[in-house]
């Protein structure tokens, strides 16, 4: 694992803020060119990222091999044996380094860096301690290097105070740096016999990549394999910002253990997005091996994986969970056509198999439309009468071994709202199932819509399958039906999604808006708000908030509740009052003056009772009718600021109900989140109620959106709950208010 390296935001946002202010001249560079004021949203965070030139990493035109060996027995003649034949493949001068040998494998051997015959693109480091060797790396102008050498941040402390030094002097060097920690992986022999679109991998783990690698021995063809290591310097976001700009790449996987920085693959990922390149990546990671402490409820319903899973849906960036589900979605990204239709159909030689399909896809979100009558009639001029074909078709075997079978399949696929037609073969039955592969085949390379097929056969040896099925590029071939409608469902998703992509970081606010300065005064590092208070940060940022007001005695109090009207809330107020039902220091409901009064002294006895300081009793206007949400924000170590949304009141930790995204995101975003909770239809009005204000609501998110982004690294935890949701029209007000400082 890769622990010390992971979860560190690179950018001064402090620094970034001021300059927004107008309070500091622009400083040090941002992701290699010179920052200035419009590089940077109003948080500080880096809204650009210069695309590394990795070209002369890939295909270099000299490569030095330093510590290179051809004895017998040695671990560093075999990789040097490796990088010999790849230097050779790539057409590159390779120069072995050694102090003591006159050559190596036959080729002449420079004793030292500084003897090296010409300037070299890339230096493959085959020593234990890569550390005294960068400078002279740097002296002899060395664009790129490799470290292999383990020993790093992977063995705890010791290990990640050795990278930290050797990330310092990469960065003094001007050189970039793989690994360290890595392998071999950038170096293996690519097939160049295959042709089409191509996957670029990207692996903190090489074995892990393996399974796609092999993927050429089924045609699928590979341009890159990047093994990122510990990351001292590169970075999965380097490589995922240089795979989408090259042609070639029709689709980039990933095996991600942790990120390096939480911005840096934003922005790479956002890169990909607006290119249209589908990223396929499995996150390690999904369950939590420590408990997370947080006063707000808001903190404790999203743990770091949700932010994970949350930003990559937000970039369209498509998680899986196994290497299989990794090797066939990123497959079928790379090369199938943009959809006509979303519209799915099954298309079988057995009902039991096509209901048993047609369950699992609509499980899986696909939509299978019925076909239209016409199309039904058409179909059952071979199919017979009694069988289904409404979708899924069920064409009971026999018609699959004459002609009938490719009209059956080109009828299909003629159907308009057809976009994709999913064929599961359970097992080889010839001679019947290979005429149907070769009708699928043909049928394929005559459309511009998806054919899939599943072929179930355990054995996988048959000539329809390994011959025909895998000889055809334009048929995506599955053996399992689960990932066959995974990487259908991620191909749709993906298309809509880059069809309707606009990047937030355009939009995103570069200077602080007015509320900022006022919002700082009200602020005090360390300490939590009272409600009182942090209703007035609240109100700054144009969230509304009850009538109300603070007092320190019951006359005070009941001449409060006449002003505010009845009937009236009455609650503690103080900086240390995280939840105060709990303690029973809320009142609701009260009518009267003799109400007001007794509530009033019952808070402050129970206050003092209970050891807690107050600021006074809060007098607030009753709402009562609408939707209890719950609208926060925390602090995520890798991504930063962080906007919950769920549904609140005092069930809020029970039922679990929320959803997360990282700022900056558009009113669109703000929306797919209410999409994205079990309890959405409260918001349409249920049982009699009235629809509720959703505009209201994503106008609170975007505000509160806002706050994220200007006070973040200031703002600990904000919890507005309840946000009450009135019927449509009338607004969101927020009942309660909690916030804590950094």
């Amino acid at each position: 694992m890769l622990g010390s390296t992971h979860g560190t935001l690179t950018t001064d946002s402090r620094r970034a803020r001021a300059i927004a202010c107008g309070e500091q001249r622009p400083g040090p560079a941002v992701h290699g060119r010179p920052a200035d004021v419009d590089d940077l949203d109003v948080s500080g965070r880096p809204l650009y990222a210069d695309v590394p030139d990795l070209d002369r990493f890939f295909r270099p035109e000299s490569v030095a091999v330093i510590g290179a060996s051809d004895a017998d027995g040695r671990p560093n003649t075999g990789i040097t044996r490796q990088l010999v034949a790849w230097a050779g493949r790539v057409g590159a001068r390779l120069h072995p380094v050694h102090p003591t040998r006159e050559s190596v494998f036959g080729i002449p051997c420079a004793p030292s860096v500084a003897d090296l015959p010409e300037q070299v693109d890339l230096a493959v480091l085959l020593v234990a301690d890569p550390l005294p060797v960068i400078e002279e790396l740097a002296e002899a102008k060395v664009r790129f290097a490799v470290a292999f050498a383990s020993g790093f941040a992977e063995t705890g402390e010791e290990g990640a105070a050795a990278q930290d030094r050797l990330a310092a002097a990469v960065r003094r060097s001007g050189m970039r740096l793989l690994g360290p920690n890595t392998n071999l992986n950038a170096f293996e022999k690519f097939r160049d016999d295959l042709d089409g679109p191509a996957i670029a991998l990207i692996t903190q783990s090489g074995h892990q990549g393996r399974p796609v690698f092999a993927l050429q021995e089924l045609g699928v063809r590979l341009s890159h394999w990047a093994p990122t290591g510990n990351e001292a310097d590169l970075e999965a976001a380097d490589f995922l910002s240089y795979f989408a700009e090259q042609p070639e790449v029709g689709a980039i996987a990933a095996y991600v253990e942790g990120l390096k920085d939480g911005r840096s693959f934003l922005l790479a990922a956002d890169r990909a997005a607006r290119r249209g390149v589908p990223v396929v990546a499995v996150k390690v990671g999904r369950t939590e091996t420590g408990s997370r402490t947080a006063a707000s409820h808001t903190g404790k319903l999203t743990g770091a994986d949700a932010v994970v899973d949350a930003a990559m849906r937000q970039y369209g960036v498509i998680r899986v969970d196994g290497l299989d589900e990794l090797q066939d979605t990123a497959a079928l990204l790379a090369r199938a056509r943009p959809p006509r239709a979303d519209g799915v159909v099954v298309y079988s030689i057995s009902g039991g198999t096509g209901a048993h399909v047609a369950d699992l896809a609509v499980s899986a979100g696909l939509r299978l439309p019925v076909l239209s009558e016409a199309r039904q009639s058409e179909l059952h001029q071979w199919i017979p009468e009694y069988l289904s074909v409404a979708n899924p078709v069920d064409n009971g075997g026999h018609p699959v071994g004459d002609w009938r079978g490719r009209k059956i399949i080109d009828a299909i696929l003629d159907d308009p709202e057809v976009g994709v037609l999913i064929c599961p073969i359970t097992g080889p039955f010839p001679p019947l199932s290979d005429r149907l592969v070769r009708d699928l085949v043909d049928a394929a390379e005559r459309t511009d819509k998806l054919v899939c097929v599943v072929w179930g056969s355990p054995v996988g040896t048959e000539p329809a399958y390994r011959e025909v099925l895998l000889g055809s590029s334009r048929v995506a071939t599955f053996r399992t039906v689960g990932n066959c409608l995974t990487a259908v469902r991620a191909h749709l998703a993906h298309h809509r999604f880059v069809r309707d992509y606009r990047s937030p970081f355009d939009e995103a606010p570069r200077t602080p808006s007015p509320s900022f300065r006022k919002a700082r005064e009200l602020m005090r590092a360390g300490q939590r708000l009272s409600e009182h208070a942090a209703k007035q940060l609240l109100r700054a940022y144009g969230i509304r908030v009850p009538r109300e007001q603070l007092v320190t005695s019951a006359a005070a109090a009941v001449r409060a509740a006449g002003l505010v009207g009845y009937p009236v809330v009455m609650k503690a107020s103080g900086a240390q009052l995280a939840h105060k039902t709990e303690l029973g220091l809320v009142k609701i409901g009260l009518t009267s003056a003799a109400q007001v009064r007794d509530a009033y002294r019952e808070l402050t006895d129970i206050a003092r009772y209970e050891g807690v300081s107050l600021d006074g009793v809060l007098v607030c206007q009753m709402v009562e009718q609408g939707v209890e949400m719950v609208v926060g924000v925390t602090h995520d170590d890798l991504f930063g600021p962080t906007v919950t949304v769920g549904l609140g009141g005092v069930l809020v930790e029970v039922l679990r109900d929320a959803t997360v995204r990282v700022p900056p995101f558009g009113e669109d975003q703000a929306r797919d989140m209410l999409g994205d909770l079990r309890g959405r239809a409260l918001l349409d009005g249920v049982r009699g109620r009235p629809p509720a204000d959703v505009d209201a609501l994503v106008e609170v998110i975007l505000r509160v959106q806002r706050m994220a982004l200007e006070l973040g690294d200031e703002l600990s935890e904000l919890d507005i709950n309840p946000l009450m949701v009135l019927p449509r029209g009338q607004g969101a007000v927020a009942l309660d208010a909690l916030v804590v400082c950094r």
